[in-house]
């Protein structure tokens, strides 16, 4: 992510302007533990989409602060979900340190994520872009989808590969999606332009997540260990998993074909090799 530390750092600091915001409230401190130290993978690929849909008609990458706007707003909806996640997944670490519900409690955790989507729905308000504000709501919509799912099919025994890669959809690759999308969206892509950035959000938040579990499927009890177990914890469902996650990063990065050659669109490209980039 080293090569990414420019924009990472532009983030952080559309980040911090808009939490700032809040440093009055109560919340505020808990939010900033809660945005603290983590990759802004999310943020940085409506950025870097912008800059690729920009660049190709204005011959300049640099986009507005509405993009870091909207940025900020994936980056507190992914927050967002990382804090409910944890408490139903029962996490007591997230980026080498206490989850936010082993820090601050249930309760709080509660009360701060709806505090993360209050704020959300102000960036929504700022940004004045009926139809960036309605990707945003349409992603939290398809991500608590995703969760319920989830934990609906991982309490029976009958869960298939597509079940799985269906709740990846929802819960994971929506989010990319929408951060793909959005930034085409503000870098004022043509129709064609903003489909094949969104279609490339989606078949790279697969491939990531399938990469990440199978990472870590030995470590966690989550719906891709009960389809390995189902498999007799055969090495050749864990090759065949690896082949699939290997498929749609390939058919992500194919999509960037429709877009210009530009340097954002290579940096795109290099985020869908999942085994060299560290998320």
């Amino acid at each position: 992510m080293e090569q990414f530390s420019e924009y990472r750092s532009k983030i952080d600091d559309a980040l911090k302007r808009e939490l700032d915001l809040y440093s009055w409230s109560e919340f505020y401190s808990p939010l900033r533990y809660a945005c603290d130290g983590g990759k802004r993978i999310r943020p940085l690929i409506l950025v870097l989409a912008a800059e690729s849909i920009k660049i190709g008609k204005v011959n300049s990458s640099k986009v507005d602060n509405d993009a870091f706007m909207a940025a900020s707003a994936i980056e507190l909806l992914h927050t967002e979900s990382v804090i409910h996640d944890d408490i139903i997944d029962e996490e007591d670490l997230r980026r080498g340190k206490p989850s936010f519900h082993v820090k601050y409690g249930y309760n709080n955790s509660i009360l701060t994520a709806d505090f993360v989507l209050g704020i959300i729905l102000n960036i929504g308000s700022k940004l004045n872009n009926p139809r960036v504000s309605g990707e945003i709501s349409n992603a939290a919509i398809k991500m608590s989808e995703g969760e319920m799912m989830e934990i609906k099919l991982a309490k029976g025994l009958k869960v298939t590969e597509d079940d799985y890669i269906k709740v990846l959809e929802h819960k994971t690759a929506s989010l990319f999606e929408t951060s793909a999308k959005v930034g085409a969206i503000l870098g004022q892509g043509e129709e064609d332009e903003i489909h094949a950035m969104a279609t490339f959000g989606n078949l790279l938040g697969i491939a990531y997540q399938i990469h990440d579990d199978l990472i870590d499927w030995n470590n966690e009890d989550r719906l891709f260990n009960v389809l390995v177990k189902k498999n007799d914890q055969s090495k050749e469902f864990v090759d065949r998993m690896e082949k699939l996650y290997l498929s749609y990063s390939t058919k992500a990065k194919n999509e960037l074909r429709k877009i210009c050659d530009c340097t954002p669109r290579k940096h795109l490209q290099h985020l869908t090799d999942l085994a060299s980039v560290q998320f």
